[in-house]
């Protein structure tokens, strides 16, 4: 199409924003060194919904537009580009520690450290799937889209969460330890009892939850798991009436909890120490009772073994 074919009264840029009220200050927008008023809108929803637009009737058909503008915007949580030159080239560089690089291309080049980030994009426009002109709606374009989302760092209902979401590996490894002590040293513990430790790990959630909202999450978790730990092993002591075996039951408890602890201030790594974690607990479990009889553990009282010889009738005797 030939420049004066264009009806450049007409032409305006569109700039989309999902979230107006996030706006702070006014848009400073510059075509070719010229300023230009920004209008709230979007005059077309073809492929934006919302947004402001730039009005280019000021603008000469025969000249190169070169713009800028500078955005102030508060609590956007990403960033996204649409490649519509025949070449996008994106630098963004932001003192965010958290970024994730999202949509249809990823960086070429991206450097992430806890004072921020740096990250390069280069898109020819064969990389997509639509034309450099059309006319009307074109819906591929949102399918092309890159950029990058600001990530939130764990919080404290997020850890709460991270944390609640371990409660049943944690209460099935507090009863095994309990279960293996009562397996390898002959002592009963009694379902009541095993039901009162149980309600003491459940309230340990509840005292996290309710300290961590007056206090910083690391001072809650201490004081409640301290809490829990303290309960738990006093009462051990009165059931087992044994020093060496309660403390073994207290060394498996810190160790769980400061466990626990490390996996939650994990974020890359999280899933594969909690992998590693669950191996080695089996791989001990499976070592401590590997020469366990379990058919003669858990035979009932005045039960006899199948292979066993029933004995001689009265005034029958066995021949030699």
């Amino acid at each position: 199409m030939a420049p004066e074919d264009f009806v450049w009264s007409d032409a305006f840029i569109s700039l989309g924003i999902s979230d107006m009220k996030g706006l702070n200050d006014l848009i400073t927008f510059e075509v070719n060194g010229q300023k230009i008023q920004v209008h709230p809108g979007i005059e077309t929803d073809d492929i934006l919904s919302s947004g402001v637009s730039i009005p280019l009737d000021t603008v000469s058909s025969n000249e190169e537009m070169d713009f800028s503008f500078d955005l102030n915007l508060n609590g956007s949580e990403s960033l996204l580009f649409a490649p519509m030159g025949k070449e996008t080239t994106v630098h963004l560089n932001s003192t965010w520690p958290d970024p994730s690089f999202v949509g249809n291309f990823l960086p070429a080049h991206h450097e992430t450290s806890q004072q921020g980030f740096e990250a390069d994009w280069k898109i020819l426009h064969l990389n997509r799937n639509f034309p450099q002109k059309w006319t009307g709606s074109n819906n591929q374009i949102t399918a092309a889209t890159f950029g990058v989302k600001l990530l939130v760092p764990v919080d404290e209902y997020q850890k709460n969460m991270r944390t609640a979401k371990y409660a049943f590996m944690f209460i099935g490894l507090t009863f095994l330890s309990f279960f293996m002590i009562e397996l390898l040293n002959k002592k009963l513990i009694h379902p009541i009892q095993y039901l009162l430790i149980g309600f003491s790990l459940l309230v340990f959630y509840t005292l996290l939850l309710s300290f961590s909202e007056q206090m910083a999450f690391r001072y809650a978790y201490l004081i409640s798991s301290v809490a829990t730990i303290g309960l738990i092993t006093s009462y051990t002591k009165g059931v087992l009436k044994d020093k060496l075996q309660t403390g073994i039951i207290f060394l498996i408890l810190v160790l769980l909890y400061a466990y626990l602890y490390i996996v939650l201030q994990l974020q890359d790594l999280a899933l594969m120490i909690g992998s590693i974690g669950l191996f080695s607990i089996l791989s001990l479990v499976m070592y401590l009772t590997r020469k366990i009889d379990w058919f003669s553990t858990f035979q009932l009282p005045g039960s006899t073994d199948k292979n066993s010889e029933a004995p001689p009738e009265s005034g029958e005797t066995k021949e030699g």
